[in-house]
């Protein structure tokens, strides 16, 4: 349909065009052969009314292409977003967060440039031109004949230099990926590097790969610039070939000024849609390259997110399955943190994080997943909060057999608690009603009564109303921790509670505090909460023990105790005795 408009109004703007030449050069003819100026008011008119149109034309289609592509472009965000969002996060470990990041702001300005800029050339290119040659074709045989011998010429020009150009700004966007990325990688870990006496040395990495960036902008820059002059070149000339032929025709009498006129107004106009293109081509080439990313990136995402069929609320009733349920990170660096520690080679082609995992949880149970660090905690709360999909294996959630949990009908009821909860650049009443947006003034003071968050909001200038997160006031890791138990106790509805080992980083008295106030939290829900803190144990209804990503030990905390086995030894080798 986007097509067929824009055809449409390229042969209205073609047909104006020839009115434009006819009605001109008409007008001019006539005062050569001594008409008077009045009486060429209405050659005049019909030429003001042809530009005016032309003007329209373009206006409208610019303004329909500007709606066109902030509508394509806003789905496409939105793609992009639900899959970086709701797939199993592949896209930012694959193509970098700085990249994604570029791909999300600047990228997606960059494909809505293209789309508005790109399409009307790709159609004028064909409806402009063919009209026009036409016209000449009828008025003077020779001319159109050049102006035909010409244009392949041009688009073989265009085409040859166009690869190369394409070529240098694919190159010089990968480059500036990979700057980006380098970039960001080397500020988030500038602590680590300083504590080694390493961050003097990126700075010359940063420097290096700054270089290879300018580089690839200058190559790029040296072929647009050498291709636009090549092809003003090659229309000049064939314009010039046009006006010589035509000149010399007049000379010896063998076509008349009307026509040789006529041709001569018509033929830039034949070349100008060429033009257009080839110089928005190369102004359009960085959109071109986003468009291609961010399509792969959401081509990616569609393939790894696969979604689940709808899970209905979650009752006492209810029974969530995992059969031989296995996962992998396509490499070692994809992995959580804390599961590249288990020992493994550092760089291995395969990290399977889980293997045949299979455990069954009814209604509102407490389940602890326990192991040390790199036995497959994290991935396992990942897969229960649909933030990563299994590779095989099937899972059941109340009586729906799903491929995965990545359904807005399971996620909707998940409250999910890190080892680091993100504080947002907001208030901490904000931060706080994050899952519960309409809560009362009421209940929000009763809940940072219950979470022990009231000598936080006395010591702030502005109370709940101050801002926190980054660029604001500064919390500790127990407040943050604080602030998310506030989040779960405010949201009653959701039933099924995922901790990520939430006070792996808290000293022993503040999380014996927080333990104190998160274990009410967890009645009449489903909870899993991964730790390798056993004295979490005792407030468990059922235990899974992961060694390697597999579930080596299964049973209430009264049972595994009894059996002296992998619990115990997981015990015995953190120096653990007491798990009471």
């Amino acid at each position: 349909m986007v097509m067929g408009i824009l055809l449409v109004v390229s042969l209205a703007y073609a047909a104006c065009t020839l009115g434009e030449a006819f009605s001109l050069a008409q007008a001019i003819t006539n005062l050569w052969e001594g008409g008077a100026l009045p009486e060429q008011v209405t050659l005049l008119c019909v030429f003001a009314a042809c530009f005016v149109g032309k003007q329209v034309l373009v206006f409208g289609r610019d303004t329909f292409l500007a709606r066109f592509s902030q509508q394509r472009v806003s789905e496409l965000r939105d793609q992009l977003l639900d899959g970086v969002f709701g797939s199993k996060s592949g896209i930012v470990s694959e193509h970098g967060s700085a990249a994604v990041t570029q791909a999300a702001l600047d990228g997606i300005d960059q494909v809505e440039t293209y789309l508005s800029l790109i399409l009307p050339k790709i159609v004028g290119i064909v409806a402009i031109p063919i009209p026009v040659l036409i016209a000449v074709f009828t008025l003077d045989v020779v001319s159109g004949v050049i102006l035909l011998v010409f244009f392949p010429v041009i688009i073989f020009f265009m085409i040859l230099i166009g690869k190369q150009a394409s070529a240098r700004a694919e190159a010089q966007y990968s480059t500036y990926n990979a700057l980006s990325n380098h970039f960001i990688d080397t500020l988030r870990g500038i602590e680590t590097l300083k504590v080694f006496g390493r961050s003097k040395s990126y700075r010359t990495h940063i420097f290096e790969s700054s270089e290879d960036f300018r580089r690839a902008t200058i190559e790029t820059l040296k072929i647009a610039t050498l291709s636009s002059g090549v092809l003003d070149l090659i229309a000049t000339l064939g314009v010039a070939a046009v006006a010589l032929m035509l000149g010399f025709r007049l000379l010896d009498g063998t076509i008349l000024l009307l026509p040789a006129l006529t041709v001569l107004i018509l033929s830039p106009e034949f070349f100008l849609p060429i033009r257009d293109f080839a110089g928005d081509f190369h102004a359009s080439l960085d959109g071109k390259n986003a468009l291609v990313s961010i399509m792969s990136m959401v081509s990616g995402a569609a393939k790894d997110g696969v979604s689940a069929s709808e899970v209905a609320p979650w009752n006492a009733e209810s029974v969530l399955r995992f059969d031989n349920v296995s996962f992998c990170y396509d490499q070692a660096e994809d992995a959580p943190a804390s599961e590249q520690e288990s020992g493994a080679p550092e760089t291995p082609p395969v990290h399977r994080a889980l293997d045949d995992i299979s455990f069954e949880a009814k209604g509102f149970a407490k389940v602890g997943v326990v192991g040390v660090s790199g036995s497959g905690k994290t991935t396992l709360v990942n897969l229960l909060g649909g933030f990563a999909q299994p590779d095989s294996g099937t899972i059941e959630a109340g009586g729906a057999l799903v491929p995965n949990l990545w359904t807005d009908s399971w996620q909707k009821q998940v409250l999910y608690m890190p080892q680091n909860p993100y504080i947002f650049h907001a208030t901490l009443k904000d931060n706080i009603c994050f899952y519960t947006p309409d809560a009362s003034e009421e209940a929000v003071n009763s809940a940072v009564e219950v979470c022990g968050l009231g000598d936080l909001v006395d010591q702030l200038p502005e109370g709940l109303d101050t801002v926190i997160g980054e660029g604001g006031r500064g919390l500790s890791g127990g407040q943050a921790q604080r602030i998310a138990l506030c989040r779960a106790l405010l949201d009653a509805s959701r039933k099924v509670l995922l901790f990520d080992e939430p006070t792996a980083h808290l000293d022993i008295e503040t999380e014996l505090e927080l333990k104190e106030r998160m274990v009410p939290l967890m009645e009449g829900r489903l909870v899993f909460f991964a730790t390798h803190r056993l004295h979490w144990l005792s407030a468990m209804d059922y235990l899974l023990v992961l060694e390697d990503g597999r579930i080596v030990e299964a049973g209430t905390p009264a049972e595994l105790l009894d059996r002296n086995g992998s619990l115990v030894a997981l015990a015995s080798k953190m120096n653990r005795g007491d798990v009471a």
